[in-house]
């Protein structure tokens, strides 16, 4: 079994990793944050985002794409810092969390659906497709607390995270953006499902927060490799490193707030893990 090793900590909870041009960004949710790190761990930047930073992802232009989740937004980062790319607060229920954007800079945005901090019933909801100029729709409902999200490299195949169905839900992506073909990639009992990544050989890596691991999934549901996270919860993870070989993992200990802003103990993890990343893949 693969044990991962902490390169930085001090964070509240961190979430939502990506890995673009050599560096690991990340959302540190409840310190309304996003921070930028070297493989190795070394803080490189940060900025503030207004109602806490979740989904992020990459314009074709090279500006980026992140959500506000309090304030059901998504904001656009360019070199004149951050300006608003879309609002959702008409159709978003609360908490905007988790997204991804495809190669052609349409993002596809989930949301938590329902007070899970008040104790609310778990209540589905739905994904909306945000295209380039900030216009909305509706491509999927009936979603049961969507979370992590990638799109395959030939960029035809959704897959997101179902945490508390739980499951991971594949669609077919249609050349205006519109999801059909709706079918389970893999059930997930004992486990819920957050944020996930794509390898190489089409396995799904998934968070699993309350087995304190990350599991690496095969289409049909056979996990075929775990990394266990010492003394905490995996919320997140991404493949990156100079060889897609580094399983960076968004770890925080406790997960609910204030406590996190108070302990910081968030961290980052990594374990070395024998399949790359898919090349391609989104995010």
């Amino acid at each position: 079994m693969n044990v991962a090793r902490t390169i930085a900590s001090g964070f509240a909870y961190p979430e939502g990793p990506r890995w673009h041009e050599g560096q690991l960004w990340f959302a540190d949710q409840h310190d309304e944050t996003v921070h930028i790190l070297a493989a190795d761990g070394t803080r490189v930047d940060s900025f503030h985002v207004e109602g806490g930073p979740s989904g992020m992802g990459w314009l074709p232009d090279g500006d980026l794409l992140v959500v506000s989740m309090e304030e059901h937004k998504l904001f656009r980062r360019g070199k004149n810092g951050l300006s608003l790319h879309c609002d959702l607060n008409h159709i978003h229920r609360h908490l905007t969390n988790e997204m991804v954007v495809d190669s052609k800079g349409r993002a596809y945005v989930g949301n938590i659906g329902f007070n899970f901090e008040a104790g609310d019933s778990v209540t589905p909801t739905m994904l909306v497709m945000v295209d380039t100029d900030g216009t909305s729709r509706i491509v999927a409902d009936e979603l049961v607390c969507p979370n992590g999200t990638v799109i395959t490299p030939d960029g035809r195949t959704l897959i997101i995270a179902e945490s508390l169905a739980p499951r991971l839900t594949a669609f077919d992506i249609a050349p205006d953006g519109s999801l059909s073909n709706r079918r389970v990639f893999a059930d997930m009992p004992g486990h819920v499902p957050d944020g996930i990544c794509l390898d190489a050989e089409g396995c799904i890596w998934a968070a699993s927060p309350f087995t304190n691991s990350v599991v690496r999934v095969r289409e049909g549901g056979e996990i075929v490799e775990t990394v266990t996270i010492e003394g905490a919860g995996a919320f997140a993870c991404m493949l990156g490193g100079e060889d897609g070989r580094d399983l960076y993992v968004c770890v925080a200990n406790p997960s609910m707030r204030p406590e996190t802003v108070e302990k910081r103990g968030g961290r980052i993890d990594v374990a070395r893990v024998t399949v790359p990343a898919a090349r391609g893949a989104c995010p």
